[in-house]
């Protein structure tokens, strides 16, 4: 079933169109400046929750970022351009980065040579990255947040489409990286709870809670 879904998404359910959109929401290059002035406009204008928000999201991004690459090494999973040929689309070279968006990606199988240029397969960095950002936004901002959700499954969705993952490695990726993010945010609002009037008495007394706003 994982393999006959891979080739449908992989080599059928495939046009040009796609090919470009896939390759650019997988590639963060693209959207890293845009990324940057959103999280520097939520500091300066957004207030506590924002700040308390970007704090959470990284810290949880960092942490789940080395339990990923623990994973990766332990369960060693070979990607599908490791073990067979597969569509690969590859975005063409252009600087600034997001110039590529108006040139036609290159189309090609994979070969021998792309068995040994990417790690381990599960679980997927990309679908980890954004499966924080989801829980993240959908704690803080509630019913905005949960639009986050559509942009991880689309990215989710490429990396079977680029040939770098199982549909296996994305779903079983997202319920492990959710899992983990509230982990990681529980331990953070009790961190909060149990020692922010010591060290930020001024800030605890108007937001006794890091996560929950009971006004929202």
């Amino acid at each position: 079933m994982d393999q006959t879904l891979f080739h449908l998404i992989n080599e059928r359910w495939t046009n040009p169109a796609l090919d470009l959109f896939m390759a650019a929401l997988s590639d963060i290059e693209i959207w890293k400046p845009l990324l940057i002035v959103i999280v520097l406009v939520a500091l300066l204008v957004g207030g506590f929750k924002a700040r308390a928000c970007i704090f959470c999201l990284l810290i949880s991004l960092l942490v789940a970022e080395q339990f990923t690459g623990l994973l990766k090494s332990v369960i060693d999973r070979h990607r599908p351009k490791q073990v067979q040929s597969v569509r690969m689309v590859e975005l063409k070279k252009a600087r600034p980065e997001f110039l590529t968006l108006f040139k036609k990606p290159v189309i090609r199988y994979s070969d021998q040579t792309d068995r040994n240029r990417s790690g381990p397969s599960f679980p997927s960095g990309h679908v980890t990255n954004n499966t924080v950002v989801a829980v993240c936004l959908t704690l803080f901002y509630r019913r905005r947040g949960w639009l986050y959700w559509i942009v991880t499954a689309a990215i989710g969705y490429s990396r079977i489409y680029l040939g770098a993952h199982w549909p296996s490695d994305v779903i079983a990726t997202l319920f492990l990286a959710a899992g983990e993010t509230f982990l990681i945010l529980a331990a953070l609002e009790l961190i909060w709870r149990r020692g922010a009037d010591k060290w930020a008495p001024g800030a605890y007394e108007r937001h006794p809670s890091l996560i929950v706003d009971p006004t929202r």
